[in-house]
């Protein structure tokens, strides 16, 4: 009795400083770790975002690039931070891409965080150089099924999220397409514009003033539904593969073990945030759109998504180490 009282009182005790705690978070500066280059797609909104959290939370908000092998570095220090809510990770699909590439992953992207919110959405473009003579999805699957292996596909990297967009849609359509990986998307999107390559999966900040040019042509969009950027352009669904969905999405993590108040209130103050208009427009300049799901739903998303590209890293055959 006397022991059960007393484990009682203690777990009782540990309930109080942590919500105490976490009624004065944050006390201090809040570091958001994007583990991937500066200027990226996840950097870019990422910078949008710090500023206003900084002003919801009352405290600043900076963020910290630390990118390499894959996004895999920065993930790691923020998976090895104390879960205290001062060290976040805001992250994209190559977060759960990882595990599916690396054979000695220091950390499991799913046990290892715990979900705050997905912050935004949006689609790659299917985009063809003007020398492939395609207009469309279907004509483009099927000129590669009268040259099977013969189209190459340009992406930023073996096992990147390009990658596997596009093996997945040349899985899907029944077509065989060449890879071709870059060190980066940027090399990639050179070569793509000079005809070096043909084809290629992109964000659509990246392919915009190309397509308004005329140096490649958006065959369609890898989401279930239209881009508001590109309203005439189908999506690859719509277009002829049934059942097709790559989304970009972007997301906020704490380390796992942050007290759930915590998190709470970053979601709760990042929500109001998100949901102002002048935010929203920022963001959907960056070729995503303000999409906010909470904890509990976002780590469902995010083991759909893990099941999802896993399955098509195994099949594409894409491994790091």
């Amino acid at each position: 009795m006397l022991r059960t009282a007393l484990a009682s009182t203690l777990a009782a005790a540990l309930v109080t400083v942590t919500s105490a705690f976490a009624q004065s978070y944050p006390n201090r500066p809040v570091r958001m770790v994007v583990p991937l280059s500066a200027g990226g797609f996840a950097d870019v909104p990422a910078r949008i975002i710090a500023p206003r959290l900084s002003e919801a939370l009352g405290q600043s908000v900076f963020v910290e690039n630390k990118p390499g092998a894959g996004a895999t570095i920065g993930t790691d220090f923020v998976a090895k931070a104390k879960p205290d809510g001062y060290t976040l990770l805001f992250t994209g699909t190559p977060h759960v891409i990882s595990p599916a590439l690396y054979k000695n992953l220091p950390y499991d992207p799913l046990k290892d965080f715990a979900s705050v919110m997905l912050v935004a959405a949006g689609p790659y473009v299917l985009v063809v150089n003007p020398q492939l003579p395609v207009k469309s999805v279907q004509e483009l699957i099927a000129l590669a099924k009268t040259q099977p292996g013969k189209i190459d596909y340009a992406s930023s990297g073996n096992g990147s999220a390009q990658h596997l967009v596009s093996a997945m849609f040349a899985s899907m359509a029944g077509i065989d397409l060449s890879h071709v990986p870059y060190k980066g998307s940027g090399p990639a999107m050179q070569d793509l514009i000079s005809g070096q390559v043909k084809v290629s999966f992109a964000g659509i900040p990246n392919v915009m003033p190309s397509l308004r040019s005329g140096k490649l042509r958006a065959l369609a969009v890898s989401t279930p539904k239209r881009s508001p950027d590109l309203p005439d352009v189908p999506t690859v669904a719509e277009a002829g593969v049934p059942g097709y969905d790559a989304t970009l999405w972007l997301a906020l993590l704490a380390p796992a073990g942050t007290p759930g108040e915590i998190v709470q209130k970053l979601y709760t103050e990042a929500t109001r945030m998100l949901r102002e208009s002048e935010v929203q427009k920022a963001i959907a300049a960056t070729g995503v759109e303000v999409n906010i799901i909470g904890p509990q739903e976002l780590s469902a998303f995010l083991q759909a998504e893990a099941d999802k590209w896993g399955k098509v890293a195994r099949e594409s055959g894409a491994t790091i180490n």
